[in-house]
């Protein structure tokens, strides 16, 4: 993606199903430790702004730490983190010799040697990079059942009315961010459920007894059915508790994504399904997902189930993780962004005006490569059919026979990308000029006045990087024109559920749709909206007002506005953009519906209430997030 965004979390979770002893005699002592840091390390593509780790030892002695945690900023966070487990791990090995390999001794003397584990890797939307915003976060007691320790991908639309509840609950949050929320709203029932088993059992049992048997009856399905009801959001939290028992809740839309795998050793959770592959070097048919509304809950005893926590919606998981978030090693991912680049093929040729012999195909980098194979293997079935017609109906000469089959689409590494160079000034018009130095060019392999150059990459988003960088450097290699192909259809709306797009003025489809009701005297439309936009904040479930502009133009003529927005002044080659459609956007990836930011159709209230109020903030000219 060549417009930076920053975007979804990761997390990872594993609980040791057997004793500890167990995974020491058959693995050895830093088996749990291994297994997470590959787990985190093969997401970090989720989260650069900072990682984070906490462990749980279960039934730990009193007097006795049960849990330590982590938490990094540093530019290569989960290896800084895990530089610091290992530097304990080794000097508990030269102290501890033999006894390294005992589970007691470990357990009283070395920190991360429990069962639970939790991971996150953050990317954040909101708030500072500091380390108090890195995930997981602790809410602490001196009962171990009611220790909470959470970590998510997720962003709540209703934070303002989580922390109205939480204050008519009694209690007195310290921030109003959707984290603190959500976390003390599940610890507040946590906390119920905990005195209510101490209540039933105090009369027959020592407190002591009773904290065991809490412990071990700990309802957590029943805790999060009352906590989430009332969340709006795209969402997967993971929590353990300071006595074991552990859980992952999914949205009722599915969202945001989590996949595990269990067997009678352990228990994995993560938010891509190549990180537990690698980890653990199963089959991915062997790997599920966390289902829509539902819970999948580890009891302190290591069973496990998943259960309903609230009632299921349209499944609509986000189209975005398919096109650029996650990794592309996973097989069904994969083929998703080659099947987008293949079904753009038309509308290529087209822009092309059918000239293969005169075109030149490449991508921006990286993330836009299998998208590019796949537009390429389309163009290779377009040539094939056309060869055979030529064969069939053409009577061919030996000449011209070898002329159409040696004939091969011209492809060419055109854009490189300086990953190296950063951008340290901080002023905004030296920034500009320092970006349009992050991308390199191949020069002399343009026919300059005759080739067009066709380059694609998985979104535009802004449309800045294009402006101010690639469309400047393409341009002084001469070519007749170029052509900039999104595997994505046009993003014209905030995201809310995970993603740092809330602001409708930096969407150059937005930008070009108001520049069009300018142009045609349509501007009047833009007071209407406002004017519904604004009585949609009395309105329970409103309707996203903001659609009605779009439907004034053809996503044809938005294109080609786009085109003029991010022409660079000076340029002389031509210049078209062309967007996926959001029909072959559903072709290409039909189990993952989530596509709000193309569509405007949210899955929940609070994603048109974001949509409007972010209207709203473009009119004021407010700059501020819509949530």
């Amino acid at each position: 993606m060549s417009d930076n965004i920053l975007h979804e979390c990761g997390i990872a979770l594993i609980r040791l199903r057997k004793p500890l002893s167990y995974y020491i005699e058959k693995y050895g002592s830093t088996y749990a430790m291994n297994k997470m840091y590959i787990l985190m390390e093969k997401q970090h593509n989720r989260g650069q702004d900072g990682a984070g780790i906490a462990n749980i030892k279960i039934d730990q002695k009193p007097g006795f730490r049960f849990f330590s945690r982590y938490r990094s900023i540093k530019p290569q966070p989960v290896a800084h983190l895990f530089k610091k487990i290992g530097k304990k791990y080794k000097k508990a090995q030269k102290e501890g010799k033999e006894k390294f390999k005992n589970e007691g001794w470990l357990k009283e003397n070395l920190a991360f040697s429990g069962e639970l584990w939790l991971g996150h890797l953050r990317y954040g939307t909101h708030g500072l990079n500091s380390i108090e915003n890195v995930h997981p976060f602790l809410r602490q007691n001196n009962w171990r059942s009611r220790n909470l320790v959470m970590a998510g991908n997720f962003n709540m639309t209703n934070v303002e009315e989580l922390f109205d509840v939480l204050v008519d609950l009694g209690q007195h949050p310290k921030d109003k961010v959707d984290t603190v929320t959500v976390m003390e709203k599940i610890g507040h029932f946590l906390d119920e459920e905990v005195q209510t088993l101490f209540q039933k059992y105090k009369d027959q049992f020592t407190n002591k007894e009773v904290s065991d048997i809490i412990e071990s009856e700990l309802n957590l399905q029943n805790i999060l059915r009352r906590a989430c009801k009332d969340f709006d959001g795209g969402y997967t939290m993971a929590g353990m508790t300071g006595s074991g028992s552990a859980f992952v809740v999914r949205d009722p839309s599915g969202i945001r994504p989590a996949y595990f795998y269990a067997d009678d050793e352990i228990v994995v959770v993560a938010s891509e399904k190549p990180a537990i592959k690698t980890a653990f070097n199963i089959d991915y048919n062997q790997i599920q997902e966390v289902k829509p509304g539902h819970a999948l809950v580890i009891n302190k005893d290591g069973s496990f189930a998943q259960h309903q926590v609230i009632a299921p919606l349209e499944k609509t998981s986000c189209s975005f993780e398919r096109i650029y978030f996650s990794r592309g090693t996973d097989p069904e991912i994969y083929q998703e962004r080659k099947q987008l680049g293949r079904l753009l093929v038309p509308q290529i040729l087209k822009s092309i005006n059918f000239d293969l012999k005169n075109t030149i195909f490449s991508y921006i980098p990286n993330t836009a490569e299998t998208a590019f194979l796949g537009m390429m293997a389309g163009i290779e079935d377009y040539l094939i059919s056309k060869q055979k017609d030529f064969i069939v109906d053409g009577k061919p000469t030996i000449d011209s026979l070898e002329d159409i089959l040696s004939f091969r689409p011209r492809i060419e590494k055109i854009v490189i990308k300086d990953v190296k160079l950063r951008t340290f000034i901080t002023d905004d018009d030296h920034r500009d000029e320092m970006v349009a130095h992050v991308y390199d060019t191949t020069y002399e392999v343009v026919n300059k006045g005759k080739d067009t150059l066709v380059v694609i990459d998985d979104s535009i988003v802004r449309g800045t990087t294009l402006e101010k960088s690639i469309l400047k450097m393409l341009d002084r290699l001469g070519p007749k024109k170029i052509v900039v192909v999104s595997s994505a259809p046009q993003i014209r709306f905030p995201d809310c559920y995970g993603i740092d797009m809330s602001k409708m003025g930096d969407f150059v489809a937005f930008r070009a749709v108001i520049k069009l009701l300018k142009d045609q005297g349509k501007d009047y439309l833009l007071g209407e909206v406002y004017e519904q936009c604004q009585q949609a904040k009395l309105e329970d479930n409103p309707s996203n007002y903001v659609k009605r502009l779009y439907k004034e133009f053809t996503p044809e003529e938005i294109s080609a506005k786009i085109a003029d927005i991010v022409r660079p002044e000076g340029m002389k080659a031509e210049l078209e953009v062309v967007y996926q459609t959001i029909e072959n956007l559903h072709k290409a990836i039909p189990h993952h519906s989530g596509d709000w930011y193309f569509t405007g159709n949210f899955p929940t209230p609070g994603g048109m209430k974001v949509a409007n109020k972010s209207y709203l903030n473009y009119m004021d000219g407010k700059l501020v997030r819509a949530y």
